[in-house]
């Protein structure tokens, strides 16, 4: 499903932040002991990064984003209180019941009418953001977003002591990113498309031992895909984000040739190599920090954002694409601007 966020008034992207946590986590610290000579931890295409962050066991995801955001609307010019709309995704949420909103917007020192905690669409849940923010901005209920993306299940789940044990506890990293959208056309928002596949959302489970996650027990909570539908998981990953660019591409009326900047989310190399090759975009055009960040999931994306635009691989007037998939695939998001702010 495609859609021009821009019907109405023009929607910007004014700019993005991130955060990352101090702390920095090499492969030593998923073994006990010196890690083994295997030769598939040190694979360009299926090992796991060499380093990743981890949030400190105390850290809110309130935090997090407040660290991303202040400097940020500093940097725009923007004040709190002119927020209009905060949305917000976080991977691990800190309460069950109230979500992060209210107590992130209470940090920054403002109330907005629209306050919106995401819990869907994951490590894609960034372009669908765009899309929620954009059609508020552009049909006139409000003029100033700010969207965050928080991962902080790296130095919570994937860091106790019988999960940072299991290979699936080396590839997550922390962090946050944030953007501020805005009702104008420097950095004008193109559109975006979404795809929906609601089957593939059983794939992913929470929990142990067969128990519910919130269920006393003395084993500790995991996160596991089905084994039995590894092989369905992987082609529907490896088709729906190249699918959802095509996609969004043709509406925008450009050619995937015209991309000069692509960001993803980076759930390992091997997709990562997979996109771009379907793509035709060449490495230098994607942006990639899995070895030094890791799976940053839904922050994968402002994340990755942010690093490209501090080191300078995005000039004015550049077509960036961002774009991914969540979970095992149930949902997949991409947005595209054309980029011309500052900040």
């Amino acid at each position: 499903m495609t859609g021009g966020s821009t019907a109405g008034r023009a929607v910007s992207i004014a700019g993005v932040g991130a955060y990352l946590p101090e702390k920095v986590v090499g492969l030593d610290f998923f073994f006990d002991g010196p890690p083994p000579d295997d030769p598939m931890l040190h694979s360009p295409l299926v090992g796991p990064p060499p380093l990743r962050h981890h949030v400190a066991p105390d850290q809110r995801a309130s935090d997090m984003i407040y660290r991303a955001a202040t400097p940020l609307l500093k940097r725009l010019g923007i004040a709190a209180t002119d927020i209009d709309i905060l949305l917000t995704n976080v991977l691990v949420p800190d309460e069950l019941f109230t979500g992060c909103g209210a107590e992130t917007a209470a940090l920054l020192g403002c109330a907005p009418p629209w306050t919106i905690d995401l819990h869907n669409t994951g490590c894609a849940s960034f372009g669908y953001m765009m899309r929620l923010a954009g059609v508020l901005i552009s049909t006139g209920q409000a003029r100033t977003a700010l969207l965050a993306n928080v991962q902080n299940a790296g130095g919570q789940i994937f860091s106790q002591s019988q999960v940072r044990l299991l290979p699936q506890a080396r590839t997550p990293g922390d962090g946050c990113g944030v953007a501020v959208l805005t009702a104008d056309d420097r950095s004008p928002l193109l559109g975006t498309a979404v795809r929906n596949t609601p089957s593939a959302a059983a794939d992913l489970r929470v929990g142990a031992e067969g128990r519910k996650y919130w269920e006393p027990g003395t084993g500790q909570v995991d996160v596991r895909f089905d084994p039995s539908r590894t092989q369905e998981t992987l082609a529907l990953g490896n088709r729906v984000v190249p699918e959802v660019v095509r996609e969004l591409c043709e509406d925008i009326g450009v050619k995937v040739t015209d991309i000069d900047v692509l960001v993803t989310n980076q759930p390992n190399r091997t997709f990562l190599r997979n996109w771009r090759d379907d793509l035709g975009i060449p490495p230098e055009r994607h942006v990639d920090t899995y070895d030094t960040l890791g799976n940053l999931y839904g922050a994968g994306l402002p994340v990755n954002l942010d690093h490209a635009l501090r080191g300078g691989r995005v000039r004015p007037g550049d077509l960036v694409v961002v774009a991914g998939f969540a979970h095992a695939g149930d949902f997949a998001a991409a947005a595209a601007f054309r980029w011309q702010a500052n900040a």
